[in-house]
């Protein structure tokens, strides 16, 4: 909530929900909220879960994770993650993330500029429910034609 003064809040469950690639992702803080600061992402991940390989041009990534087990890689070096760890990635590196494990994972995901929650409302799909939303062909289509106008390159799948 934003009061008078510009003073910002989220409670936990609060902002718009967007299923893409099949996480949940509750858009807690967009640019509106922190003067173009920041934005901030909760996700909640399944167990396997990575996005592809990929280089962001236009802001640099922060991940708190809060539950399960994650690896991150950036460059050439990886993190093997449990519940407090934080990863920074720089922008202009190839970086991905693999949860690990049979448990799901829920993370804090900073950007910094915002604006890179914009991307994951216009490709993935907005909603209020919280069940799984499938990853599809059509959904990794789209996130792909999406991630030029935010200047992402995608550079292909993640590792075995």
């Amino acid at each position: 909530m934003e009061s008078k003064t510009g003073f910002f809040f989220s409670e936990r469950g609060q902002g718009v929900t967007v299923w893409f690639l099949g996480t949940r992702m509750q858009l807690r803080a967009n640019g509106d909220h922190t003067n173009g600061s920041f934005g901030l992402i909760e996700q909640v991940l399944p167990p396997g879960f990575s996005p592809p390989v990929h280089v962001h041009h236009g802001e640099d990534e922060a991940f708190y994770l809060l539950e399960g087990e994650a690896s991150f890689t950036c460059g050439d070096e990886t993190v093997h993650a449990h519940p407090g760890t934080l990863i920074f990635f720089p922008r202009g590196i190839p970086h991905w993330f693999r949860i690990t494990g049979d448990q799901q994972a829920r993370l804090i995901q900073f950007n910094f500029p915002a604006g890179l929650e914009n991307f994951f409302i216009e490709a993935g799909e907005v909603c209020e429910d919280s069940k799984p939303h499938p990853i599809t062909q059509e959904g990794i289509e789209k996130m792909l034609h999406t991630a030029i106008k935010y200047q992402i390159e995608i550079l292909g799948p993640p590792p075995q």
